[in-house]
């Protein structure tokens, strides 16, 4: 089955967030890295998608105005098949990305990015009802701890639990990046 890779949202708009930290990023950029280079020495598609939203200025982090809307540094470099720019939790949402994939005869996603429980949770589910078979590559996924509605707080590794518990087996094969590496090769 005919695979690629989708980098969502891999962009340093992230650093200027308030709630944004270093903790993870070695860690996902470690299985984030490694599953772009396998899917490129491996001939498999990587697409980039980058998030833009709000108002265009310079000091909104989403905004193009503001510069950085561009990879996340430590990103590994790579010459995506091709890059859309998504207003939606959803990279399907008015991004011709589905056309994209239906053109080019793929079978499989394998969803990466930033963040685990919005973008890349969003996309896998709307993926998978789309009938596109997803694997979602947790570990090459990154997020932030949360504040749940009670006060409470929600540690990133928590919501990476949750969502690799909602997504398998049901919306997606939740794996490793060496696992999705695997299932990709022809």
């Amino acid at each position: 089955m005919k695979t690629c890779l989708i980098v969502i949202d891999a962009q340093e708009s992230f650093r200027h967030r308030p709630y944004f930290t270093e903790a993870d990023v070695p860690a996902y950029l470690a299985a984030q890295n490694a599953l772009i280079e396998g899917c490129a020495a491996a001939g498999v598609p990587i697409l980039r998608i980058f998030h833009v939203d709000g108002p265009e200025t310079a000091d909104n982090p989403f905004a193009e105005a503001s510069g950085h809307v561009r990879p996340l540094a430590g990103l590994a470099p790579f010459t995506p098949a091709d890059t859309f720019v998504k207003h939606r939790h959803s990279a399907l949402v008015g991004t011709g990305l589905d056309v994209w994939l239906v053109r080019h005869g793929i079978g499989r996603i394998i969803v990466s990015g930033i963040r685990t429980e919005q973008c890349c949770e969003t996309t896998a589910r709307h993926a998978s009802d789309l009938g596109w078979q997803v694997d979602y590559a947790l570990d090459a996924t990154l997020t932030f701890d949360m504040t749940q509605p009670d006060g409470q707080p929600l540690a990133a590794a928590q919501i990476r639990a949750r969502t690799a518990t909602v997504l398998h087996g049901r919306f997606a094969h939740v794996c490793t990046a060496a696992q999705a590496l695997e299932r990709a090769a022809p």
